[in-house]
């Protein structure tokens, strides 16, 4: 563990598992030590090879891990939190008992880890609820819950009060078989068996419950009427200190970002950064269309076939990302067995039939490289929250196809208030037909409107990380110095 000295009071933040959840975690510890704030990380020690080593170059900066490191995939089991709660809470004893003057000012957690906040109770720590997704998804979730009630007919279009210009359908809340409820990245949060059906409370409700503040990844740039709303409706302080993306990230607006540089690389992969760079410095600008899922979970087995064959239909060259664990053609957990290579899925034939035109990449994929090229012209995604962010900040149009969670909600944010994309299904709980494919790339990858109002969502963002997110961050932080009232609560 790496401590320094000084600073103005600690905080701890409380990371859940998966990148989606820890690179948030960690670039906002980061913002908060620049302030001259100690923090702390609380990180399951399974992951503590993902963090990069100059992560804790910053003096400022610790980590405290917990939990065995080993045969941890999910969060979920009474043991495995038991064991965790117990090292945080081991560690937090021995905090309190030792030299150290400064005081604790709160624990920002995770969503997925609101458990811990009866650890940091017993020592008197107020908490504060950390959405590492956007406030759209929270707030539609919400909407959802307490204006839908489960009633919502077929063809029917629901408006959300104090959401103008969004509303609900039956389709809206439809979701894909198998993939965990709304909200959940990785790990199911306590009492999610599947997919909320119109009207259930959102998981997350219960795992906030109690915090004196919450806190999103996002911004007023992009999302202020959704953060308006959350606070309304909880009667809470809400700040957007978002996007949590690298620093390096904010600072090369005219050039490609390097991926190496900002993250650890801990996937293989067929092509090197350097190699991606060549092939994209081969390109027209805006002429490529990117196609990835996330590392997580993708499109079934034949929903990658129709993906394939609407790339080799199509005329336009293209990135292809394929992980390990995609083409699922049975709900995940469900019997299955890896293929050779431990691919379920790869496109064989179709490198050899594109040519050029056509890069697939197996495993990792320089992302950030990718988006902030300029011959990348269009982003085929899933629409989780870091890659949304991350395409929106270099201005790429994105056709949306969500596969779960909170993926639903940011499609919506992105196609019809943004307006900087499209949807790639009709229905987005049905399955993806070459079709519908490859009408979506041609409708996104040739709209000029879309096309400017990227650019200009981009422009928002080029003199670097959001100034509201700066000043969020500072009320926040105001909101728990010594002696500053932190009485309010959700109840």
């Amino acid at each position: 563990m790496a401590s320094g000295s000084g600073g103005d009071g600690e905080i701890f933040v409380v990371t859940s598992i998966g990148q989606g959840h820890l690179f948030p975690c960690m670039e906002l510890c980061k913002r908060i030590a620049s302030r001259n704030y100690r923090t702390t990380l609380v990180i399951p020690s399974n992951l503590s090879s993902s963090v990069p080593s100059s992560f804790l170059q910053h003096s400022l900066v610790s980590l405290a891990e917990i939990a065995p490191a080993t045969g941890m995939k999910t969060l979920a089991s009474d043991a495995v939190r038991q064991k965790m709660g117990l090292d945080l809470e081991a560690h937090l004893t021995r905090r309190s008992m030792g030299p150290d003057p400064h005081p604790l000012l709160c624990a920002v957690i995770d969503f997925q880890m609101g458990w811990t906040k009866e650890v940091f109770r017993k020592f008197s720590v107020p908490v504060v609820g950390f959405f590492t997704f956007g406030a759209c998804a929270a707030a539609m979730e919400w909407g959802a819950w307490k204006t839908v009630a489960g009633n919502i007919a077929p063809g029917e279009v629901r408006t959300i009060p104090g959401l103008p210009g969004m509303a609900l359908s039956l389709s809206d809340l439809k979701r894909r078989p198998g993939g965990p409820p709304p909200g959940a990245e990785g790990p199911k949060p306590p009492g999610g068996g599947g997919p909320l059906k119109p009207g259930d409370r959102p998981p997350w409700v219960g795992e906030i419950e109690g915090s004196s503040a919450l806190i999103f990844n996002t911004c007023d740039g992009l999302e202020r009427p959704f953060i308006e709303y959350m606070a309304d409706q909880l009667d809470l302080p809400v700040w957007g200190v978002g996007p949590l993306l690298p620093e390096q990230y904010w600072k090369s607006s005219d050039s490609p970002i390097r991926d190496r540089e900002m993250r650890t690389q801990k996937r293989p992969s067929n092509y090197s950064e350097e190699e991606v760079i060549q092939w994209l410095d081969t390109k027209p600008r805006g002429s490529v269309l990117y196609v990835s899922f996330g590392s997580e979970l993708g499109p079934t087995t034949e929903e990658c076939s129709e993906i394939a064959a609407a790339l080799e239909e199509s005329t336009r060259p293209f990135i292809w990302v394929i992980q390990p664990d995609w083409g699922r053609s049975q709900p995940p957990g469900a019997g299955r067995s890896e293929s050779e290579g431990g691919y379920q899925y790869h496109p064989h034939g179709l490198e050899k039939k594109v040519g050029e035109r056509g890069m697939i990449i197996c495993g990792w994929a320089p992302q950030l490289l990718i988006l902030s090229h300029p011959s990348t012209g269009g982003f085929l995604s899933h629409c989780g929250w870091n890659s949304t962010a991350e395409a929106i900040g270099q201005g790429v149009p994105l056709l949306a196809w969500p596969i779960r969670g909170d993926q639903y909600y940011n499609a919506k944010l992105v196609a019809e208030h943004l307006k900087i994309g499209h949807m790639a299904l009709g229905d987005p709980s049905g399955m993806g037909k070459k079709e519908d494919i490859l009408s979506g790339v041609e409708r996104m990858m040739g709209d000029e409107e879309v096309r400017q109002r990227a650019a200009e969502l981009r422009a928002k963002f080029i003199h670097g990380f959001p100034t509201s997110s700066d000043a969020a961050l500072d009320a926040f932080l105001g909101f728990f110095r010594p002696n500053a009232s932190y009485s309010q609560t959700l109840n």
